[in-house]
């Protein structure tokens, strides 16, 4: 909730003292709207809807009824087609994509190869502030043999080439569009909005996907207050709501006119600004990855739904996961001290440590690491702004050290590329001038590898060189679910990595 420029809070301990725990509410749920807008609660307002910039989930499922790119996911987390109807390599190594005949941009123009041209041309230029700007710079050269074909000759092998364009910060635009006016061919429009309060959106006719999307419009209200975005799911206000707090989701369950959709694939970490003592010293950087006793994170953040993550998070049952690895940094303050000692700090230091107080799951992590981190003698000044300062101050590099929660950028090892790989443009997401060349060079080698075997082989070793110069360091992984009416069908929580991209379902859902 949102009142002027004050964020108004209410906190799980201010709550539970209270006993006023969110107890299931007797009232009636209103009932589903007749004029078929899906009330969403989303939790933060996005900083802004620029198309190629990251600036956090919440803004990236706003972003996705507005825009489509090349590929997308399906339900099961499989690349499908979206402005592309099929992809493959050529004999030469190039990608090449077929573009879907009929699709539109929302002023009318067709979609062509040029404005694919275009907008990766955008994306990659020296100016971008783009997410996948270091990404799309390796495309060496872009082809249009034809208005309906775009070929990407690349610098080197690129095997994971099509999940660029499955990113949600990575659309494609009308080739005339400016900043202030990007043009997009997603399912809805943008009609209005209040600032920091609301957005509304409305159907576009002219989508390319016969019978979708299925609502005539989304209002999305933001509840910056995670329990008051509970409990306008409860009285009915909103028909579904994102990142149901994790104290909340028994209780969701229980209510017989709610359903709760929850995966798990994200996870919290540290980030670090390596631009200054002590912060730029691997060995530093360990000693907090050792010093964290990660089950004190799932129980106090999470209630139990999650798990700790003392390694790079690579998921169980892949073919990259590596048990011994996926411990690396096992809880050891006794090494974490002896770090400390070795890297000039026996008697440890004082610094400051960034999360948010928007998000419970940030709060209250950061306070774990904040106890965990004064038993090894670092003493961390707590820092608690809103979301949207904490996305500019965590791309300008203005902390010390920060708490950071989100998902890669899909399922496969190169998905962490966006998170891990601190050679790239600044962003919010990932530790700030912090050099990890091992850990970058088997990155690039896992992307460029097309054999299986091998890169498994590649993103072990990525995993042993992280251990080492700890890019960030892993805390937990979380559950993360939407609530809603039982009567909302056709959304799907996207599985692991790819649950903060399951806004693009939202063409698909209805009021059954």
């Amino acid at each position: 909730m949102v009142e002027g420029s004050r964020c108004i809070t209410t906190t799980r301990r201010t709550l539970l003292r209270a006993g006023l725990a969110l107890p299931f509410l007797s009232l009636p749920a209103r009932a589903q709207s007749a004029d078929g807008i899906l009330r969403f609660g989303l939790s933060a307002f996005p900083p802004n809807l620029q198309p190629w910039v990251s600036t956090g989930a919440a803004a990236g499922t706003v972003k996705l009824m507005l825009h489509r790119s090349l590929v997308t996911y399906d339900s099961k987390g499989q690349l499908r087609g979206e402005l592309a109807e099929s992809w493959s390599v050529d004999d030469e190594g190039a990608w090449v994509f077929k573009l879907r005949p009929g699709c539109v941009f929302q002023n009318g123009e067709p979609v062509t190869a040029d404005d694919v041209k275009w907008s990766i041309e955008q994306i990659a230029g020296e100016k971008s502030t783009a997410y996948m700007r270091t990404q799309f710079q390796g495309i060496e050269r872009i082809d249009i043999p034809d208005p309906q074909t775009v070929r990407l000759v690349t610098k080197t092998p690129t095997a994971t080439l099509p999940t660029w364009f499955a990113n949600y910060n990575t659309f494609i635009l009308w080739r005339n569009s400016t900043p202030s006016e990007p043009v997009g061919a997603g399912p809805f429009r943008l009609s209005g909005q209040e600032r920091g309060t609301s957005l509304d959106l409305v159907a576009f006719d002219k989508f390319y996907k016969p019978g979708l999307p299925r609502l005539k419009g989304i209002k999305f209200t933001v509840y910056a207050d995670e329990n008051l975005r509970v409990a306008a799911l409860q009285t009915g206000d909103v028909d579904m709501i994102e990142y149901v707090p994790w104290q909340s989701m028994a209780t969701v369950e229980a209510d017989p006119r709610l359903k709760l959709d929850a995966v798990e694939g994200p996870f919290m970490c540290v980030l670090f600004n390596a631009t200054k003592p002590p912060f730029d010293d691997p060995r530093v950087r360990r000693a907090v990855a050792h010093a964290v006793k990660r089950e004190d994170i799932v129980k106090a953040a999470f209630y139990g739904r999650g798990k700790p993550l003392a390694g790079v998070p690579i998921t169980a049952g892949t073919p990259w996961y590596d048990d011994e690895l996926a411990n690396g940094w096992a809880y050891d303050p006794a090494r974490a001290k002896a770090l400390l000692a070795e890297a000039g700090y026996p008697d440890g230091f004082q610094t400051t440590l960034m999360a948010t107080a928007q998000y419970g799951m940030h709060k209250d992590t950061a306070e774990v690491v904040q106890q965990h981190l004064a038993a090894i003698g670092i003493q961390c000044e707590l820092q608690l702004p809103d979301w949207s300062t904490r996305v500019a101050r965590g791309t300008k590099g203005q902390y010390d050290i920060c708490i950071h929660g989100l998902a890669a950028d899909n399922n496969d090892p190169d998905g962490l590329t966006g998170v891990i790989d601190t050679s790239l443009a600044p962003t919010h997401g990932r530790s700030f001038g912090l050099k990890a060349p091992k850990t970058v060079d088997a990155l690039a080698r896992g992307r460029a590898e097309f054999d299986p075997a091998k890169r498994v082989e590649i993103y072990k070793e990525m995993q042993r060189a992280a251990l080492e110069e700890v890019p960030l360091a892993g805390l937990a992984w979380r559950s993360q679910g939407y609530g809603m009416d039982r009567g909302v069908t056709g959304f799907t929580n996207l599985p692991g990595a790819l649950t903060t991209s399951s806004g693009a379902t939202l063409e698909e859902t209805s009021f059954g």
